[in-house]
């Protein structure tokens, strides 16, 4: 583009004008009126000696305005706004605009707050940034959204604030209407469900009615929220609550199942599978009572004295063995187990203080596994060397932590407790390092399935540290009590989103690790006005396989604002290769 100077005459004279000259591809040059000087003879009469000269001076000062300007922009700085672009997180939209119900629903219930935002549409980039690149609210709303390719009503910090806060204060409302919509697209199978809880740590100094000391999953003496996660047969998530740090665990799973089961219209019989920590009579009696069924571990050594001595006089030979391949074409033993079925009786006071008792007729499968053995006795090992030294330095026993269990606290006469080797229990922990028992409701199921079924709650302890490592939950940079459970259902979404896309549409081909690898690496930098290019290796295994099924372009070096679109409208209702 340059300026220059057109000279006209007409009836009046002379008249000069300033015009613009502009090269445009593929239509040629194009000119236009940038600013009239006037009439040669009048700008005389005014005064101005020589017009056309002080006109020529004008546009050359134009032209050398817009050379440097030029310049500067052909050495241009880095700006405040990376030119990357990211786009992984296409496949978990992808997901996410399948469930068409759950969107609907989302804003209808937000409709009648009045918001001048989208509520589910900056409630889903919270979700996606989070996915993509998890960061502070604050650095997530300057830095992380806008490098995303979502279209959010308002740019402002505050809303964001305000939308963690409203979607916290609903978040059990916003589980259910998502567990119906993901029902109803994808399916869900509640014939067993995985239940499991943990606790996300605050660094904080004073604790609120929320964020609570209590006993913490990382052994810190901050304050803790806890968190109970609820999945289906298919380790879909289904349901979280979240409560304050200082409450116990157990009351949860049964709160949580009704729930679940009322809100989402889920019937039929239920078998409640999770570990030790969660197995009390209080749960198996609501199981019971609600025509559901329960597999818990229990610990052995916790047992009544004649049920240890009945155990230890167990003959090896009636113990039945499991058999996995060795590698080098032999075989060896996985895990040897011993089963039987009994009436049991429980006893426990309920929330008015009257005390229950009831008996139930239970399957009992006692297992033992070398490697787990291995595993209890090095860990055995590292705290009783924790607590000798604790006993010789005479330390407090708030320092003991977990192996104070291995630890006697005793006075002598009125002096100084003191902390002595309990080697009693030492002693028991190593014998019964190793097993383990499953007790369930189930009778007619076989022994190898109650064992595969229990063993399938390692993916719960995934789904959790997929939040805390991959999804960054903690720390947590919020205070209000409904703008941390916000925080957490936007994890809780983008776990729900991935494990569809993981197990559902990619049918398992790929690891979380490799998809969320997936979702970070797929990412832009234009080109152009328009075009974009392509970072994402051919190395990468998820992108080569969607290319190479349904979508070549995601492979495709040059990426065009159509192909982006694309991108971000597709649907995966079903497994992909059945697309």
């Amino acid at each position: 583009m340059r300026y220059f100077l057109k000279r006209t005459e007409r009836k009046k004279g002379e008249y000069l004008q300033i015009y613009q000259s502009e090269y445009i591809r593929g239509i040629g040059s194009r000119n236009r009126s940038y600013k009239a000087i006037g009439y040669v003879d009048e700008l005389i009469a005014r005064g101005i000696k020589d017009p056309a000269a002080k006109a020529q001076d004008e546009v050359r000062k134009l032209n050398d305005e817009l050379k440097a300007k030029e310049d500067g922009e052909k050495a241009r700085k880095i700006g405040k706004i990376s030119p990357r672009r990211l786009l992984g997180y296409f496949v978990l939209r992808s997901v996410a605009n399948a469930l068409g119900d759950f969107e609907k629903a989302v804003r209808a219930i937000s409709s009648a707050r009045g918001f001048r935002y989208d509520v589910y549409d900056l409630m889903m980039a919270l979700v996606y940034a989070r996915a993509t690149f998890p960061a502070s609210k604050r650095r997530t709303h300057s830095d992380i959204l806008p490098l995303l390719f979502e279209k959010i009503d308002d740019d402002s910090y505050s809303q964001v604030l305000s939308c963690c806060e409203y979607i916290g204060s609903e978040y059990m409302k916003i589980i259910a209407l998502l567990t119906r919509a993901v029902e109803r697209t994808y399916g869900l199978d509640c014939h067993e469900t995985y239940f499991d809880c943990t606790n996300f740590y605050f660094e904080i100094d004073r604790e609120d009615d929320f964020r609570c000391k209590g006993p913490s999953k990382e052994n810190r003496n901050d304050p803790i929220v806890g968190m109970g996660l609820l999945l289906d047969s298919n380790q879909i998530p289904v349901a979280m609550e979240m409560f304050p740090g200082n409450e116990a665990e157990m009351p949860y799973l049964r709160k949580t199942i009704q729930r679940m089961k009322k809100e989402s219209s889920i019937s039929g019989r239920t078998i409640q599978v999770a570990d030790k920590g969660l197995n009390c009579a209080a749960n198996i009696h609501a199981a019971l009572e609600s025509g559901d069924g329960y597999l818990f571990s229990k610990s052995l050594k916790k047992q009544s004295q004649k049920e240890i001595e009945w155990f230890l006089s167990l003959d090896s030979d009636e113990w039945a063995a499991v058999y996995e391949s060795d590698g080098n074409g032999g075989r060896q033993v996985r895990y040897r187990y011993y089963s039987f079925i009994d009436t049991f009786g429980y006893s426990y006071v309920d929330d008015s203080g009257s005390r229950i008792e009831f008996s139930a007729k239970e399957k009992r499968i006692i297992t033992f596994n070398e490697k787990l053995r291995m595993k209890k006795t090095l860990e055995l090992n590292r705290m009783v060397e924790k607590a000798k030294g604790l006993c010789l330095s005479q330390a407090k026993k708030e320092e003991f932590g977990e192996c104070s269990k291995f630890v006697t606290f005793c006075t002598d006469s009125g002096n100084k407790a003191k902390a002595v080797l309990n080697e009693d229990a030492i002693a028991l922990e190593r014998r019964f390092a190793g097993y383990n028992m499953l007790v369930t409701s189930e009778l007619k199921l076989n022994d190898r399935t109650v064992y595969g079924i229990y063993h399938n709650l390692w993916r719960i302890e995934q789904s959790f540290r997929m939040m805390k490592s991959y999804l960054d939950a903690r720390p947590v940079y919020l205070t209000g009590m409904n703008s941390i459970k916000g925080h957490f259902l936007i994890c809780y979404i983008s776990v729900v989103l991935e494990r569809l896309l993981e197990f559902r549409v990619l049918g398992s081909r790929f690891s979380h690790e490799r998809i969320m690898d997936f979702i970070r690496s797929f990412s832009l930098v234009r080109l152009n006005s328009k075009d974009y290019i392509n970072l994402l290796t051919s190395d990468d295994e998820v992108g080569q396989f969607l290319a190479d099924t349904i979508l070549p372009e995601v492979t495709n070096y040059i990426l065009s604002p159509a192909d982006v679109t694309k991108l971000l409208k597709v649907k995966l209702k079903k497994r992909i290769d059945d697309c």
